[in-house]
């Protein structure tokens, strides 16, 4: 079998894959694909509008969820060229360069997805938990830097990963199995030792996605203490009202990826197809459902998207 040195990465190229077994229908398919990329850019880009725009949201329940919209709009632009591109132009080709490029940026907005959802588990037991020093503790500045200590983590942690992959040597035969560059899809291709690359890549999620979800779980443990410890019923659910949002973006993060990585073990029996479609949707249930649930639960987010657009019809 031929080996490709991957010292020259502009020769090694991989080829993606669309639905397999109904690629006669792949047009037809990517219709659903296409109006769920647009309503994550669109529905992700309306919050960050309103959020910029209205000085009333210029909080840091606001800011936090900003943040989660920039990272679901940055996670569906990843995979948008190369997923459409496939299902309709049947545009396979990606070279070794671009393909890691893809995967630094698409685990690196996932994990990053991850770890805003802890922050925004902290803002949330901090409202509840400390009410009286809510301002004083979440400062514009405390912002910044929990958003620029997620960015630098989910990087440092993907620069080793993307390295290690840049030093495998790759086979003749280079079919991922996806309509993007998934590690554990393009480190299985490798003709080398990939062993290294597997451990890392494990820690990598434990360090992030696993340490993140602890810590929300704990933080929900500490706020569902507080809470109970009200003893007005109707502050109680006021202030359980106040997390479903959260908690509605935590279940479709987290569901989700726990039922692929389950699929993805246990599911050898399914068509190829199925594993596919899944692992195409996961990547687009957040950025989809995230603004949906944050415009109808979070009546600030519903009057200032309502301004935005009355004043856009004004104009016209």
């Amino acid at each position: 079998m031929l080996v490709l040195n991957n010292t020259n990465a502009q020769s090694v190229t991989f080829f993606l894959t669309g639905i397999p077994g109904l690629r006669s229908g792949q047009v037809w398919i990517s219709i659903p694909f296409c109006l769920l990329y647009i309503i994550a850019l669109s529905g992700n880009s309306m919050i960050l509008l309103v959020v910029l725009r209205e000085h009333s949201l210029h909080e840091p329940m606001y800011y936090f969820l900003a943040m989660l919209s920039t990272t679901d709009l940055s996670l569906s632009l990843c995979t948008l060229s190369t997923t459409l591109g496939v299902l309709w132009f049947e545009a396979r080709e990606i070279n070794l360069n671009a393909c890691i490029a893809q995967m630094f940026f698409l685990h690196g907005f996932t994990f990053m997805e991850s770890g805003v959802l802890l922050a925004m588990a902290f803002d949330r037991f901090v409202a509840i938990c400390d009410p009286l020093r809510y301002t004083t503790i979440l400062t514009n500045a405390r912002i910044a830097l929990i958003g620029m200590i997620v960015l630098i983590k989910n990087v440092a942690v993907m620069v080793p990963v993307a390295l290690f992959v840049k030093k495998l040597s790759f086979c003749k035969s280079l079919v991922l199995s996806h309509s993007y560059c998934y590690h554990v899809d393009v480190i299985q291709l490798s003709c080398t030792d990939n062993r290294i690359n597997n451990i890392l890549g494990l820690f990598t999620i434990f360090f992030t996605a696993g340490f993140d979800c602890c810590f929300i779980l704990l933080s929900y443990i500490l706020i569902i203490r507080s809470v109970l410890s009200i003893a007005s019923s109707e502050e109680r659910q006021k202030a359980f009202n106040t997390c479903i949002s959260h908690i509605s973006a935590v279940a479709i993060f987290y569901i989700p990826l726990i039922s692929l990585s389950l699929v993805r073990r246990y599911g050898h029996s399914a068509p190829a197809f199925v594993h596919t479609i899944m692992a195409n949707v996961f990547l687009l249930i957040p950025p989809v459902l995230n603004p949906i649930i944050y415009s109808v639960k979070t009546k600030q987010i519903r009057k200032a998207i309502m301004k935005v657009l009355i004043q856009r019809k004004c104009q016209i």
